[in-house]
């Protein structure tokens, strides 16, 4: 077995479980899904039939991640975040065939208790603020917070709010790394 889990972790036949990845108590991997190499699933996770999960992805405990989400490398899903799969639900009307997508793109970090309403893609190396609900596309490097969520700044690859002088550039304090501001997006530019 290249993975290891809590006895209490439930894992389903049918499912795809790389190198490296830890399973945590009372989770629950589903058939069909598939998780990347070095993934860390915190407690009381589900992963729905379907999941992509890719490498070094961080799921804090109490996430539910439903059938329609994909998740690229080195993502970070923070505690009791919720993604969500159908826009309009009811109980008494099946919808499993209206899933919509949502795809978190590579470095992406969303906040404990955030909320991402299905169909909307989180760019690289966004950052969700802490409780915001997002309900639109939202941009690499950006950083969005509130009910609804909106842009509040850029961040960089190690998770620095970014400043950008007037010609639009700004250095991460951590990195070094050089980026650009131009027509409303972000680049790395060294």
């Amino acid at each position: 077995m290249p993975y290891t889990a809590h006895p209490t972790a439930v894992i389903d036949e049918g499912c795809t479980i790389g190198e490296g990845v830890r399973i945590w108590h009372f989770s629950h991997i589903m058939p069909g899904c598939t998780i990347g190499d070095g993934c860390n699933i915190g407690q009381n996770v589900v992963v729905s039939p379907g999941v992509k999960l890719g490498r070094n992805v961080k799921v804090q405990n109490n996430v539910s991640i439903y059938t329609g989400v994909e998740c690229e490398d080195d993502v970070f899903l923070g505690p009791s975040m919720v993604f969500t799969n159908v826009i309009n639900p009811r109980s008494a009307v099946a919808r499993r065939d209206q899933y919509l997508r949502t795809l978190v793109k590579q470095g992406a970090s969303i906040g404990a208790n955030a909320t991402i309403v299905c169909g909307h893609d989180i760019g690289r190396f966004a950052f969700i603020g802490a409780g915001a609900v997002v309900t639109k596309e939202v941009p690499d490097y950006a950083l969005v917070v509130g009910n609804p969520a909106r842009h509040s700044g850029w961040m960089s690859e190690y998770g620095h709010k970014l400043k950008f002088n007037e010609a639009g550039e700004a250095e991460c304090p951590e990195s070094g790394q050089q980026y650009k501001l131009a027509d409303g997006r972000v680049t790395r530019i060294a």
